[in-house]
């Protein structure tokens, strides 16, 4: 059966189905609304246009369906593996450095992909088996629990310091008991934009408790052309040796994310994207996608497990939708009004949208393990899943100067290691 002819029974809309009218517009705007907040703090923690960061996260999500054929919804947005590098960069030496090393990120991503291409993907279910996959996706959900828990309870003051605050953890909680109850109990259009719905509800109920500022929102214009620092246009780019060995191997701590969220949207699509288009196919839209991120003025981009979460809660995997998230990113990038509205979400009420987000994000990884049968009386598969968990989990990290390994992407290194070191049975278990 070809990939054009399957359709996945479980879906509300698959890949390949096109909604309508309003509906488009609708689950379109779920994805930009889920993607926004993350996209546009990278570039604020670093000093970057927030609209330049919605642009290209948008012109490089078109790039990566282009690339990969219209086949796998991911949106692609500010990735936070490379705040670190990019902030130590723009101090030292300036926004020029941050371009050459986006663009270092992406040649990387494409030589990786020629590798795949002659190599073939077979060796991944070596070196990712079930038992390390599962506890890896996990971590990509509950190692950002943190965060979600901390925007739900502090405010973050003038002066840097974090103050509980009572009205935040209501607000949080009221937007996630709406946005279960929306994704539970309705039916029709409204049953597929319960994130949307939550956010929007969620802004409401921010206004009468009086957290969300709206000010900026008086204050920004209709119309913003974004900052872009385009090389030879804006600035003569030269050689940063120091940008190419800080960014260049993050490339190799994205790309076990990029690993992980095909792994989980092989599952929720019931596809294999290894095989079509190939994982020599998604290295390089992703590659393409940071060349042109950082050729327009943005960080790095990379796909984005918020996003994922929308696909399974509200099952539908429509590119035609992620397309549609993409192009409203490009134009708001250019309208200060919304962008200053979209910016003004409080963050509990994204709080209270990631506990759902992030929650399905693991639990993906728990169904990995149970649709694999992973037997957990097996000491081999006990460690290597209880090493990934709690190093990822527990954030830790290795650094050598600027560069650091940390979470996510060492817990899977982590995992493979065990996994090729380990026996298939112990000592104890031989008796």
């Amino acid at each position: 059966m070809t990939e054009k002819k399957f359709r996945n029974p479980d879906v509300v809309l698959d890949i390949h189905d096109r909604p309508q009218g309003l509906k488009w517009l609708g689950l379109s705007l779920q994805h930009l609304f889920t993607m926004f907040g993350a996209t546009v703090l990278v570039p604020i923690l670093v000093g970057i246009n927030p609209g330049i960061a919605l642009f290209s996260s948008g012109l490089g999500t078109l790039v990566y369906l282009f690339v990969t054929k219209g086949k796998i919804p991911a949106y692609l947005g500010s990735s936070f593996a490379f705040i670190a590098a990019m902030q130590m960069l723009m101090k030292e030496q300036g926004y020029p450095a941050i371009a050459l090393g986006a663009l270092t990120t992406g040649i990387v991503y494409l030589i990786v992909s020629l590798i795949v291409k002659r190599s073939g993907s077979g060796w991944l279910d070596r070196l990712l088996p079930p038992i390390v996959v599962g506890p890896v996706v996990m971590v990509i959900g509950l190692g950002l629990a943190a965060n979600a828990a901390n925007q739900a309870m502090f405010e973050t003051l003038a002066n840097g310091q974090e103050l509980y605050n009572v009205k935040y953890i209501a607000v949080a909680l009221i937007t996630l008991a709406l946005t279960i109850f929306f994704n539970m109990y309705l039916k029709g259009f409204l049953g597929l934009i319960p994130i949307l719905l939550g956010i929007v509800c969620g802004y409401l109920i921010g206004l009468l408790f009086g957290i969300v500022d709206t000010q900026p929102i008086l204050d920004a214009p209709w119309f913003a052309l974004p900052d872009f620092q385009t090389p030879f246009i804006t600035y003569q780019p030269k050689f940063y040796l120091t940008a190419v060995l800080t960014m260049a191997p993050i490339a190799f701590v994205t790309m076990t994310e990029h690993i992980g969220h095909l792994m989980v949207l092989n599952k929720l699509t019931k596809r294999n994207f290894y095989e079509n288009p190939g994982l020599h196919k998604t290295l390089m839209g992703d590659g393409l996608a940071q060349i042109v991120a950082g050729l327009v003025g943005g960080p790095p981009v990379t796909s984005y497990g918020e996003n994922i979460g929308v696909l399974a809660i509200t099952r539908v995997h429509s590119v035609f939708v992620i397309g549609g998230a993409a192009t409203l990113a490009m134009v708001l990038g250019f309208v200060g009004k919304l962008t200053a509205i979209i910016q003004s979400i409080p963050g509990p009420v994204i709080a209270g949208i990631s506990f759902i987000l992030f929650g399905v994000i693991a639990s993906s990884g728990l169904k990995i393990l149970i649709d694999n049968q992973i037997d957990f009386n097996q000491k081999r598969n006990l460690l290597i899943a209880s090493v990934i968990l709690v190093v990822g989990i527990g954030g830790l990290t290795f650094q050598a100067g600027p560069v650091a390994v940390s979470g996510m992407a060492l817990a899977a290194l982590f995992g493979i290691v065990l996994n090729v070191v380990l026996p298939q049975k112990a000592k104890s278990e031989e008796e």
